[in-house]
């Protein structure tokens, strides 16, 4: 009866073996690459991936067969107790040279990791993080600042173990309570309300400088021909006044033939002509 098995370490892992018993018991700290490896017994292989792998923890619900889905969301609180909910997703991968380091620290493989050590990890900076911020900024301009100082929260904790966090991210819209999102919503609404009012205030009073300013220069144009047409009238008649034989040429030049029936001799005794 042959006591030896085969193991296999796919593509894209590495392998870690571990010897539960005899005087080589323990860890190997070499990892093992790519290929089928026999296995005595006692001895345990152990993959972990080292390429990048995502993960969400998701709220609950049910699959395409209808069956009942665990609840694995985040749940915390803001600095004032609120309670909040969110669906979070991580990208990791291992590093290949520490892979041993990282199952020396937790004894388990890549799943029961991502479920335990990594889950907690990242609730608790989620946690950490969250309680120094309002309900209204998580949901709104902090969202991203929370989940990105919690990712270098946990990039640092794990890095020492060979375990590489990329990127935490949220899975889906952060859940608060419908009393809060509605005041949210609300105060939302009559901040754009009041932004289109100033903004119908702003055009209005832009339109009303422009009748202004067209007004004005329509007086200034009017006062401008006006002074022009004074000014010219005025050196007219200083011309006729410096030169009177200008002005009867411009009577000669346009009279028509006949005499004036009324000949004004002076302001107190007209002439009348008597014929023509």
């Amino acid at each position: 009866m042959s006591l030896a098995a085969c193991t296999r370490v796919d593509p894209g892992h590495v392998g870690v073996k571990v010897n539960r018993y005899g005087s080589s018991a323990g860890v190997e700290s070499k990892a093992l690459g790519v290929g089928t490896y026999q296995t005595m017994f006692g001895v345990d292989i152990y993959e972990y991936p080292i390429y990048t792998n995502n993960y969400a923890w998701t709220r609950g619900g049910r699959d395409s067969d209808g069956n009942e889905l665990p609840n694995n969301e985040m749940a915390f609180q803001d600095k004032n107790g609120l309670i909040v909910t969110g669906d979070v997703a991580v990208a990791y991968r291992v590093d290949p040279i520490k892979a041993p380091v990282l199952f020396q620290k937790y004894r388990t493989d890549m799943d029961g990791i991502v479920a335990g050590p990594l889950r907690n990890a990242v609730r608790s900076a989620i946690v950490d993080t969250a309680s120094n911020m309002t309900v209204e900024e998580i949901y709104g301009p902090k969202k991203t600042v929370l989940i990105n100082r919690s990712l270098l929260a946990v990039r640092r904790y794990f890095e020492p173990f060979g375990l590489h966090v990329e990127q935490l991210y949220w899975a889906g819209p952060v859940r608060i309570p419908e009393n809060i999102l509605e005041r949210i919503n609300a105060r939302a609404q009559n901040e754009q309300a009041a932004i289109a009012a100033q903004a119908n205030v702003a055009t209005i009073e832009a339109q009303a400088r422009a009748e202004v300013a067209k007004a004005e220069g329509q007086a200034k144009a009017q006062t401008v021909r006006a002074q022009a047409q004074a000014e010219a009238m005025k050196i007219q008649a200083q011309a006729l006044e410096a030169n009177p034989k200008l002005v009867q040429y411009e009577w000669v030049r346009k009279w028509d033939g006949r005499m004036p029936s009324t000949v004004f001799c002076s302001t107190a005794n007209p002439c009348v002509q008597g014929g023509q």
